[in-house]
């Protein structure tokens, strides 16, 4: 009895099995036709046991990115000469028979820093921040094959941390500037610069946010903010994409103990591009500029004007002589439009009128106790902080 079951369980999967093979030749008549084997092309289909995973999606690698910019940015090292001033105890009768009558002359001493930069010109051109060579009396460059010129400053601009160094050298390698206005928040961002002096590094992180200001830091801000590794000496590096291009200039860290906690932020490669165009061409930034105090509209003081909304900006005071009020505006005024775009707030309406020609006429819209007018303002250069 159970020699026959056995014998019908075979048939029936012996018949199984040829409909199958029977069905696969018809379905798939290549693998006759090529002379391969049902067996041999499952193998294919089957990844090796010990293959490593591939991701699917991004590169495996961020070497390509980092070899194309690695020798456009370099080392920045300065040095200052500072002067101690000595204790005033020491200009008393009493200690100077202690110290003697030299312990009351000024001391100097050498104080050395360092920073990186991006050559953003193969004429010899280099982006950086402006503290990395404010006060500095000799800046020495390090380029990528070693050698040391000495750099001059072209122009700074305090209000965005930025500088241009200019070297005499040539067919230097500029980086390519890439488009950090297109930058959302979770792509790969590659910090390359000198942390600490221990030599040129790359750090790799994610774009956290972008647009970030009211920090503080700078008087125009619009920070990336991201989680790459940004330490003391990396001011003035570059932030890339993983394509190797230039998408900020790295600046400054949120820090506790002072090391990276994974909040650093670098300055947009477009604002910086901005800003160095203007310093070369004109040897510094020009600005636009009204003269008035802005104060945010906070609800309590929306409702205490009777203005039903917070968006606009407060006229809280207006400098005599200036162009506003040339034009006429007054303490009291709400500023709701700037060339008919929407004011939010204060910083918004520096950014705006900052980013006006100076000498250029733009259009207010105003509330002014409780009614709707527009006027006219030419703006003027914004004096130097």
């Amino acid at each position: 009895m159970n020699l026959g079951k056995s014998i019908q369980f075979l048939f029936q999967a012996l018949t199984v099995g040829i409909a199958a093979f029977i069905v696969l030749v018809f379905l798939k008549p290549e693998l006759i036709n090529h002379g391969d084997t049902v067996v041999e092309i499952l193998q294919e289909k089957q990844p090796a046991p010990n293959a490593p995973s591939i991701p699917s999606s991004g590169p495996v690698s961020y070497a390509s990115a980092v070899e194309r910019t690695a020798s456009s940015v370099v080392n920045i090292y300065t040095a200052k000469i500072v002067t101690e001033r000595p204790n005033p105890l020491k200009d008393d009768p009493f200690f100077k028979r202690f110290f003697g009558d030299n312990a009351a002359s000024p001391r100097k001493r050498l104080e050395t820093s360092l920073g990186s930069g991006v050559i953003v010109s193969s004429q010899g051109y280099i982006l950086t921040n402006n503290h990395v060579v404010q006060g500095a009396d000799e800046i020495r460059i390090i380029l990528a094959n070693g050698e040391t010129p000495s750099a001059k400053i072209v122009g700074t601009d305090p209000d965005t941390d930025l500088a241009v160094l200019k070297i005499n050298y040539t067919n230097l390698p500029a980086i390519t500037i890439g488009q950090s206005d297109a930058l959302r928040v979770g792509d790969v961002v590659l910090a390359i610069g000198n942390p600490f002096g221990v030599g040129q590094t790359v750090t790799m992180g994610i774009v956290s946010a972008t647009g970030r200001n009211q920090l503080g830091i700078n008087t125009f801000e619009n920070f990336i903010q991201t989680d790459a590794a940004i330490n003391p000496g990396n001011s003035g590096g570059a932030l890339i994409n993983a394509n190797g291009k230039l998408v900020g200039i790295n600046t400054a860290i949120f820090s506790r103990s002072g090391g990276s906690q994974g909040i650093g932020f670098a300055i947009p490669a477009s604002l910086a591009r901005d800003v160095m165009q203007e310093i070369i061409e004109h040897g510094r930034v020009r600005r636009g500029w009204l003269g008035v105090e802005a104060q945010d509209l906070t609800p309590q003081l929306a409702e205490s004007l009777g203005f039903d909304s917070t968006d606009g900006v407060l006229i809280a005071g207006v400098l005599q002589g200036g162009p506003a009020d040339k034009a006429e505006l007054k303490p009291g005024d709400i500023v709701v439009t700037i060339d008919y775009k929407p004011v939010t707030n204060s910083r918004d309406s520096l950014n705006q009128i900052a980013g006006v020609k100076p000498g250029s006429s733009i259009t207010l819209g105003l509330i002014r106790q409780g009614k709707k007018l527009e006027i006219k303002a030419m703006v003027s250069e914004r004096p130097k902080r």
